[in-house]
């Protein structure tokens, strides 16, 4: 009986690849949306993901995310450093600023200034070049995307020279950071020296980073910095969970991607389901001589049963495919890193192609089982 299913599904091959192209456009829209989504939303911690000496950030209590920042005074440091359980902190500076490069072109970056005599804030990964250079006069490091997009068609080198709000700012390091939300150069400093760059007032320092001690958790020492200081502080991990969930719930990417994947859906349902439909009833006359010679019903459904399967199979992996494809594809793009896709979003998409095919099954197996033996005698 299965081989007979087989038969009757591969012989109409328009119907066929109608239904594979059907389920494999779904699962395709479905992953490379939610895979863009999920990109763009863990963007907005990359900053915190770039320190991960740090497991305690401390703010302003009116802080919401990384972009919108209320300066600290410089005193609340050696509060900070006060509170027990805390083993150490540091500075951190973040600003943005305007760089204008060789060529003369003016580009919006990010500037991160850290510890002057520690270099903690720094992201781990050295491309090109010593972080101890940046302990010279006027030095920088650039992240690897933003050396891309200053320096066009350039390799990567170190002595490039740009201006810094008016400022010279010498090249000392290449660095491989998180692609950010924002902005895709940044440039790195000492706190000192961005001080220079920026000058913005009395009150300057953007976050204060520390660790906790080894036999403590990050959250219990937030809340005794919270407790002693009356400033904002959080754990890494919890930080980087109130800026994502900062640009989920204020921006229209949620509703935007939710409404292409929900239409991914539906597409999946409607194309399918007919299809499969009209599949089924332009073969229930030999699903009605199969039931004229003793086929049970049982037996009937199965078949239509493993026609979806076998659907549902090829489609979702070609489409699984298309989207992995895209993504490694799209990924060598210096504007498009760090996006890909999820397996929890490739298994949570064949769950959905799963329901579209056992939908589209039940909704023509009603017409096998109530097909008419005596159909295959009309005329």
């Amino acid at each position: 009986m299965f081989s007979i299913a087989l038969k009757m599904l591969f012989h109409d091959r328009a119907k066929y690849l109608g239904l594979i192209l059907g389920v494999a456009f779904s699962t395709l829209l479905i992953n490379q949306q939610l895979g863009i989504f999920i990109g763009l939303i863990t963007r907005a911690g990359a900053v915190i993901v770039d320190v991960p000496e740090a497991d305690i950030w401390v703010m302003d209590p009116g802080v919401k995310n990384l972009d919108t920042i209320f300066p600290l005074r410089d005193t609340e440091i050696g509060r900070v450093r006060g509170v027990p359980g805390v083993a150490w902190a540091v500075p951190l500076y973040k600003s943005n600023v305007t760089i204008r490069t060789g060529n003369g072109e003016l580009e919006a970056s990010l500037l991160i200034g850290v510890d002057d005599s520690t270099l903690i804030g720094l992201p781990p990964e050295v491309v090109m070049g010593n972080i101890d250079d940046l302990r010279r006069p006027d030095a920088v490091a650039v992240s690897a995307d933003g050396f891309r997009k200053v320096w066009r068609n350039q390799p990567f080198s170190l002595g490039n020279i740009a201006e810094l709000n008016d400022r010279r700012a010498v090249v000392v390091a290449i660095l491989k950071d998180s692609p950010k939300f924002t902005s895709s150069i940044t440039f790195f400093t000492r706190y000192s020296q961005a001080l220079q760059y920026t000058n913005n007032g009395r009150n300057q320092m953007s976050f204060i980073i520390g660790r906790s001690a080894p036999e403590l958790s990050p959250e219990d020492v937030a809340r005794r910095i919270v407790e002693r200081t009356g400033l904002q502080a959080m754990s890494s991990r919890d930080f980087r969970w109130k800026a994502i969930m900062y640009v989920v719930q204020n921006t229209g990417i949620p509703i935007s991607i939710g409404t292409v994947v929900a239409l991914g859906i539906l597409v999946g349902i409607a194309v399918v389901g007919l299809m499969f439909n009209l599949f089924v009833l332009e073969n229930l006359k030999q699903f009605a001589v199969l039931k004229a010679i003793g086929t049970s019903n049982i037996q009937l459904l199965g078949m239509v049963f493993l026609q979806a399967c076998v659907v549902g199979f090829v489609g979702f992996s070609l489409g699984l495919f298309g989207a992995t494809m895209f993504f490694e594809t799209a990924g060598k793009s210096p504007t498009f890193q760090g996006f890909f896709l999820p397996w929890y979003v490739a298994v949570g998409s064949g769950a959905v192609a799963a329901c579209i095919i056992v939908l589209a099954a039940l909704f023509a197996m009603r017409r096998v089982l109530f097909a008419d033996p005596a159909i295959v005698f009309r005329g």
